[in-house]
């Protein structure tokens, strides 16, 4: 979607497709970090964006076993807002969709879904979709693939990631805010358990670490057990773990990380999740998507525009958006396997890694975390049209 509004800004001509009749699904990528938010300036729409129901983290602190240490702040950032907004992605989707309607190239297709792509002479030259009106083959110059971690897109290109494994897996819940809950936003790091509680105004958005592949075990102990084991980490009353009455409260994502070596082939260009799937770890996963969307639209607005793109053109975003990736998952890798394998597997009381103890306790280093969370390694900014 991001993709798609930057290119009709910049006069190209733009089909989004959206297999879905609308963006409403729950416990999706949630987390706007100040460099997404600072596009939204760049793009003059950060105040009205921000009259959109949201909450601010100003920070993000953890508890491991009974020691508490902030782990990011940031009110250091050189941004305008200096904060992670927690929006549904479904206001963020629709506010993008209104933005594109404006420009008179932008074309969403609802309810349209890519399910092959058109080949000719070795190109990639369109997409088959399914839609209310039937199959339809859409022509384009180019095919971008954002259509996520388990791409339709991807596969059919023969495009294939390197895998790079997770430790966990997530289970997303929701359980009731009340007056005199703290506003902060913070995770738990104990024995065998992790738990993260996001702010989301009248409601907590709650993430259950669990060993990958442990669903089945975890739904096989019965939904008593479940609520005692989240009632066991609830820096809250635990008697809140009782308002998961239902199984289907309880929705898993299957984490994953991979990188494609290659992002594209002649008339195909894959970028987001659909060419690097991101761990959950930081909330990264959007914003670097977002990151990938602004480096596309700068690099290829010029080319489409003027007929003249060739395969070296999709070959410069990767080039400008791999490094930056490898990083942030070489910190992910870091962090699953120094932190959260190890609360996963402790059977004694966890206690804080000593970098995250350096990092958080020596002055202006302890900026770091909160730069690469925030921003990541190579914000992008948006050319102007």
């Amino acid at each position: 979607m991001m993709l798609g509004v930057l290119l009709a800004r910049a006069g190209v001509t733009v089909a989004v497709l959206e297999k879905h009749a609308d963006f409403l699904r729950d416990f999706r990528g949630d987390t706007i970090h100040p460099s997404t938010l600072e596009i939204m300036h760049e793009l003059g729409w950060l105040d009205e964006f921000l009259q959109l129901p949201h909450q601010k983290v100003r920070t993000l602190s953890g508890q491991f076993g009974t020691t508490r240490i902030q782990m990011a702040d940031f009110s250091h950032l050189p941004v305008h807002a200096q904060y992670i907004a927690m929006m549904p992605q479904w206001d963020f989707l629709n506010f993008l969709a209104s933005k594109g309607k404006s420009y008179p190239s932008f074309d969403l297709q609802m309810q349209t879904e890519a399910v092959d792509l058109v080949m000719r002479d070795g190109h990639v030259a369109g997409v088959t979709a399914r839609s209310p009106r039937g199959q339809l083959e859409i022509l384009a110059d180019l095919v971008v693939a954002a259509d996520g971690r388990s791409s339709t897109l991807r596969e059919r290109s023969g495009l294939t990631p390197l895998e790079f494994g997770a430790p966990m897996d997530v289970l997303w819940f929701r359980l009731p805010r009340l007056a005199g809950d703290t506003d902060e936003t913070q995770g738990r790091f104990d024995v065998g358990r992790i738990f993260i509680m996001l702010n989301r105004g009248d409601y907590w958005q709650c993430a259950f670490v669990i060993p990958k592949g442990g669903d089945a075990k975890v739904r096989g102990a019965g939904l008593a057990a479940f609520q005692t084991s989240v009632a066991s980490v609830l820096p809250i009353d635990t008697t809140r773990a009782l308002a998961i009455t239902d199984w289907d409260q309880v929705k898993l994502l299957t984490v994953k990380v991979d990188r494609l070596l290659k992002w594209a082939r002649p008339g195909l260009l894959c970028i987001g999740d659909a060419a690097h799937a991101m761990s959950p770890v930081g909330g990264v996963g959007v914003n670097l998507a977002v990151q990938d969307a602004v480096a596309t639209a700068n690099a290829l607005s010029r080319p489409l525009l003027m007929n003249t793109l060739r395969f070296e053109d999709l070959e410069r975003v990767q080039a400008r958006r791999d490094w930056p990736t490898r990083m942030t998952q070489r910190l992910q890798l870091l962090l699953q396997n120094t932190i959260i394998s190890r609360s996963l597997s402790a059977t004694e009381a966890v206690t804080p890694p000593l970098l995250l103890r350096i990092l958080t306790r020596i002055p202006y280093v302890s900026r770091i975390p909160a730069r690469l969370i925030g921003l990541g390694f190579r914000p992008e900014h948006v050319a102007s049209s």
